[in-house]
């Protein structure tokens, strides 16, 4: 993995100072259940309180955040239907 995948934030456990703060990062990669072209992707980052889901192709725009119970369901309901 890149360091330039790496999408890095300010933690939430941060102080709301300029200098005084600690960033984390999510790593993307695309799922597995997305199609195999390239304009047509699902995108995951697996946190360990959350999963974060967003369009390949409009990575600036709002995502999906979900517990990873909620993802696991889904994924489950996915894989047999």
């Amino acid at each position: 993995m890149s360091v330039a995948s790496l999408i890095w934030f300010k933690s939430s456990y941060s102080s709301s100072g300029d200098g005084d703060c600690v960033e984390v990062a999510m790593s993307w990669h695309k799922s597995s259940y997305s199609s195999g072209s390239e304009g047509d992707c699902v995108e995951v980052a697996a946190c360990p309180t959350t999963i974060h889901v967003r369009d390949s192709k409009l990575r600036q725009s709002p995502q999906l955040a979900v517990a990873p119970e909620a993802w696991n369901t889904f994924l489950t309901y996915a894989s047999h239907h």
